[in-house]
């Protein structure tokens, strides 16, 4: 496929930026919400420091501010490998905070699993109190990516930890409410799709299908192998499941929907719904998009319809030396998804869907048939002075608008869109 020049500036300026002591890693970066409906975020550095980096609302203005949290029972000569929080799922309330570790014990190196909740009223979504709130796990294996995902069960929410490792285990943490902490639990009691893996997995994702039961779970292995599975939550089997093999590593998987549907009456899931169908709901497309190490990136076109067999390539995304991490985000505001992905060559790369033959890279179609036919194309880049290791999307200034939250070798960009390119639409 003919790649195409970027055709647009990037639309994103730094804000501000954070210098950490030490470098980083790709699982060094979380997102979380607050009370007040904003979003902060953690930043952990290989050499155990844990930053919260957050907007502090002033009378005229926000003011960034980055602060080192002092999380309990991680020893100073530990490295952090990764790290993940999130809100518990309603009518439970707190804030739950996991930091993987491997503390160097001389003749051996120890991994560790430290979570972090409170349960005192009051300070349930206290960070400092949080903090000093830890249940430690040693683990028996070195770990990867620590994940979370809302699981239904017994037609309740909850959210569990997942943490993958060099043991070709996924291993599942989850809350028991009698004892007040996390254990580990076989993943198969709520995910009987991640009970055995061919590799090491180096990235997972789950997405719960809205208004069903139903959930999506991709996972990308160290071996280059690549698998996505449609799962039933009620009854927790496995309805279909997809595979493929690549050459090199996996460092990114990514489940999104790029534009909605319409859904027949009596849909279940397992088939695309023609988009004439009238007194229908609407229903996503889902895709799913694979980054290497060493190879192109692609994306999977309509999973639950096609599989893995509707390929598109993103043009040049293998120029930049290895792509480390991914975003499926709105980042123009005009109500369609680009991709984004960053690189250990320092660029941050940006694809949009086009048809064929389009004149305007802005334009999308939202007809199957005629998507099919359509490509990525490289929309802009944007160079930075170290590597790129990890990214999030979030509102960090409460005003409505997204940033981009960018950890680099070095530290954490801030990125805002141009005042000049909010165009109300």
């Amino acid at each position: 496929m003919a790649s195409r020049e970027p055709r647009h500036f990037c639309p994103l300026v730094e804000d501000s930026f954070c210098r950490f002591s030490s470098q980083s890693n790709v699982y060094s970066l979380s997102a979380f919400p607050t009370i007040s409906g904003s979003k902060d975020l953690l930043a952990a550095t290989l050499k155990g420091k844990v930053i919260h980096f957050r907007y502090q609302q002033l009378p005229q203005k926000v003011r960034a501010v980055a602060k080192e949290v002092q999380f309990t029972y991680i020893p100073v000569d530990a490295e952090i490998v990764s790290i993940d929080a999130f809100n518990k799922s309603a009518p439970k309330r707190g804030l739950v905070v996991g930091i993987t570790f491997i503390k160097d014990s001389g003749d051996k190196a120890s991994p560790f699993l430290n979570i972090y909740c409170d349960y005192e009223p009051g300070s349930e979504y206290n960070l400092d109190s949080i903090a000093q709130s830890c249940l430690n796990l040693e683990l028996q294996f070195t770990p990867f990516q620590l994940y979370h995902a809302e699981v239904q069960e017994d037609g309740k929410y909850e959210v569990v930890f997942l943490l993958t490792g060099n043991d070709r285990c996924v291993h599942m943490y989850k809350e028991n409410e009698l004892l007040h902490q996390f254990e580990e639990q076989p993943v198969s009691n709520l995910f009987p799709e991640l009970k055995e893996m061919q590799s090491n997995v180096l990235s997972l994702n789950v997405l719960n299908i809205p208004n069903s039961c139903r959930r999506l779970t991709a996972f990308g292995c160290q071996s280059g192998y690549v698998g996505i599975c449609h799962v039933d939550q009620y009854s927790k089997t496995v309805l279909y499941e997809w595979n493929m093999q690549q050459d090199g590593p996996i460092s990114k998987v990514v489940l999104f929907s790029l534009t909605n549907f319409i859904e027949k009456k009596g849909y279940d899931g397992l088939q695309q719904a023609p988009s004439n169908v009238p007194g229908g709901e609407s229903v996503e497309e889902h895709n799913l998009l694979v980054t290497s190490t060493i190879e192109l990136s692609v994306v999977y076109r309509n999973v639950l319809k096609d599989g893995l067999n509707e390929q598109l390539i993103l043009p040049e995304s293998d120029q930049y030396d290895s792509v480390l991490c991914a975003l499926v985000v709105d980042v123009d505001f005009d109500g369609v998804k680009e991709i984004l992905l960053g690189t250990y060559g320092q660029e941050l790369l940006c694809y949009k869907y086009i048809r064929n033959g389009s004149a305007d890279p802005d334009t999308i179609s939202c007809d199957p048939a005629v998507q099919a036919a359509g490509e990525f194309c490289l929309l802009w880049k944007r160079s930075f002075l170290s590597p790129l290791l990890s990214m999030v999307y979030v509102d960090l200034t409460y005003d409505g608008l997204s940033e981009l939250a960018v950890s680099s070798l070095k530290g954490l960009h801030i990125l805002q869109e141009k005042t000049e390119t909010l165009i109300p639409r």
